[in-house]
């Protein structure tokens, strides 16, 4: 991501820090010191973000915060056009990679920056980083995807649910089976969707420990229950809240 940025991001050859641009940002949008703040939960399908995510911003409303969520393909302007692309099973990997990049930029504009201009709290379920996750599985370039991220914000913190691929695929063999996206069977990886499947997570999940150690995401085991994963994440959030804990360091 290109550090050396006009929008309110860091300085020329500095890395970038929390509530600041990546890159070069957005040009009529200069970012100030605003009063909230972003915390992003990642990880792959099935390991129970919007879960975690409902009980924080339950918690955090009953603390006296005002909480904003923002997830994966929810922009109002792209989810329909994404739902209609992805139906067909036909995208090529440049075309995934814009679509998801718009609906974050829409989504960035219009929820995110007006949230912590107003002092709530962003909750995203999942952040830039599973889009650049998956789109190296299908072998973008690296400081390609990190360029045209380099609008995002940095966020305060990043937990990472982290799952092994055995109990990730006994979840959702429960839960309702495998889709044609989630098992990467548009990379062509295997003629049955269990293997493409299998092959697709183990990459993806190699991916996420990669950012995970690059970006120092802090790491909770999915495999654990629903109720101890929350006790981790409040103690953690209401730590950096009450300004005993950093936030999630980010260089570039």
């Amino acid at each position: 991501m290109d550090s050396a940025n006009d929008g309110g991001g860091s300085r020329k050859g500095a890395p970038a820090g929390p509530g600041t641009y990546y890159g070069r940002g957005l040009p009529y949008l200069p970012i100030e010191p605003w009063p909230g703040k972003i915390i992003a939960i990642e990880g792959t399908d099935g390991v129970g973000r919007s879960t975690q995510i409902r009980l924080l911003r339950e918690w955090l409303e009953v603390q006296g915060y005002g909480v904003v969520e923002t997830g994966w393909t929810r922009s109002t302007l792209m989810q329909p056009t994404i739902d209609l692309a992805k139906a067909s099973n036909t995208l090529n990997k440049l075309t995934f990679v814009l679509l998801y990049a718009t609906d974050f930029a829409d989504r960035l504009e219009k929820e995110i920056i007006p949230a912590l201009k107003a002092g709530f709290i962003v909750l995203a379920d999942r952040y830039i980083f599973t889009a650049i996750a998956r789109a190296r599985v299908r072998g973008v370039d690296r400081a390609w995807l990190r360029n045209l991220y380099g609008f995002a914000i940095v966020p305060h913190l990043v937990f990472y649910l982290r799952i092994d691929v055995d109990t990730l695929i006994h979840r959702l063999l429960q839960s309702g089976g495998m889709d044609f996206w989630e098992s990467g069977m548009d990379m062509k990886l295997a003629d049955d969707i269990y293997e493409s499947f299998r092959t697709y997570q183990s990459q993806l999940l190699e991916e996420y420990d990669a950012l995970a150690r690059e970006f120092a995401f802090k790491p909770l085991d999915a495999g654990q229950p629903v109720d101890r994963i929350q006790q981790k994440l409040r103690r953690h959030l209401g730590a950096f809240l009450a300004g005993t804990e950093s936030p999630t360091p980010v260089p570039l």
